[in-house]
C-alpha cells in the first residue's frame, strides 16, 4: 500500500475513534441531565372521586410501596398520595441512586379512583409486577410486588 493510502485509513480510524467518543459523551450527559417526566392520560372507568376522596371512603389508610430489596433499604416506605415517580435521578419521590439497572426516571406509581396502579415511562430494563413486565398501566393489588432494576417493593396499606 502506498504511503497516501495508509494516511487517509489513519484519519478515518482517528474519525472513527472521535465519533464514538462524541456518542459516549452525549449518552453520559443525556442521563445526568433531569428529564421531563410523561403524564399519561389515562381513563379509567368510574374515576369519578378525587383520590383522597376515595382514601377517605375506604378507611383513610393510604397506600404506600415498602422496600423488600436490597437488604440495605429493606423497610423503607414510599406513601403513594396521587403520584410518585421512581428512578435515579433527583427529581424522583423515589431516588434509587445505588441501583445501577434502575433508568433516570424508570416508572410512576399512581392512584385513579383510590385504586393504585404502576405505569413503566420506557426504561432501559423495564418494570415488572410479580415477576411479569408490565407495558402499559397496570392496577396494583395489596401484597403485589413491583420491582425496578434489582429494587423490589410491595403494596401495603
Amino acid at each position: 500500500m502506498s504511503e497516501g493510502v495508509l494516511t487517509v485509513l489513519k484519519f478515518c480510524f482517528l474519525a472513527l475513534v472521535y465519533l464514538f467518543l462524541y456518542r459516549i459523551v452525549r449518552t453520559v450527559l443525556a442521563e445526568l441531565k433531569p428529564s421531563k417526566i410523561p403524564v399519561a392520560a389515562i381513563a379509567i372507568e368510574g374515576d369519578v372521586a378525587p383520590p383522597a376522596v376515595a382514601r377517605r371512603e375506604r378507611g383513610g389508610r393510604a397506600w404506600e410501596l415498602v422496600i423488600l430489596a436490597p437488604p440495605n433499604r429493606v423497610g423503607e416506605t414510599f406513601a403513594i398520595e396521587d403520584e410518585l415517580t421512581v428512578g435515579r435521578g433527583a427529581g424522583c419521590a423515589v431516588v434509587l441512586t445505588d441501583d445501577t439497572f434502575v433508568s433516570t426516571v424508570h416508572a410512576r406509581v399512581f392512584t385513579r379512583g383510590g385504586e393504585p396502579y404502576v405505569e413503566d415511562l420506557g426504561s432501559t430494563n423495564g418494570t415488572t409486577l410479580n415477576g411479569e413486565a408490565i407495558a402499559e398501566p397496570v392496577r396494583l393489588r395489596r401484597g403485589d410486588r413491583v420491582q425496578f432494576g434489582e429494587t423490589v417493593m410491595e403494596l401495603v396499606r
